[in-house]
């Protein structure tokens, strides 16, 4: 048996806030696709009051597929969007929105064998804002564009 206590465990821990529920607003939404080619609005939820204000709880996603359409639908009520019959709604629509939102602790095996640590929001995980105030937020704050990097990229920046 040969074992080296030296060698250190590769871990990437991005947890910035401890499992719980929050009001979160949505921080940003990145569109693209999925691998199936479905739309995929990535979600960047920050905390909206208390002790870890202003800090990022998730990243989260709403998938425009038929598999996911019930989620996307239950998402939008939470933030107070149209949910039910045809609507029309872009990415900059969700930004500046809150709910109340669970995040929970995850683990996977990152691509370079290291152990990534993230929060994830459950399939159930917004609840709507009591008496309307996702509704009475007013426009939301102008989309900013994040910088371009070809250096290392931190897990955490990436919607998944």
């Amino acid at each position: 048996m040969e074992i080296d206590f030296d060698q250190k465990d590769r871990i990437a821990d991005y947890i910035t806030v401890p499992a719980g529920t929050y009001l979160c607003r949505i921080g940003e939404v990145r569109p693209g696709t999925t691998r199936a080619g479905d739309e995929r609005w990535s979600l960047r939820l920050v905390v909206a009051e208390g002790q870890h204000t202003g800090k990022q709880a998730a990243w989260d996603s709403l998938v425009f597929s038929a598999r996911g359409r019930a989620r996307a639908r239950l998402v939008l009520q939470a933030l107070g969007l149209p949910s039910s019959g045809r609507v029309q709604i872009e990415p900059g629509d969700l930004e500046g929105r809150q709910a109340f939102v669970e995040v929970r602790p995850a683990e996977y095996q990152g691509p370079g064998g290291e152990l990534v640590r993230r929060n994830e929001v459950p399939y159930d995980g917004y609840r709507a804002v009591p008496g309307g105030a996702a509704d009475e937020l007013g426009p939301p704050p102008p989309a900013r564009r994040p910088a371009r990097s070809t250096g290392p990229v931190d897990p955490n920046e990436i919607p998944f």
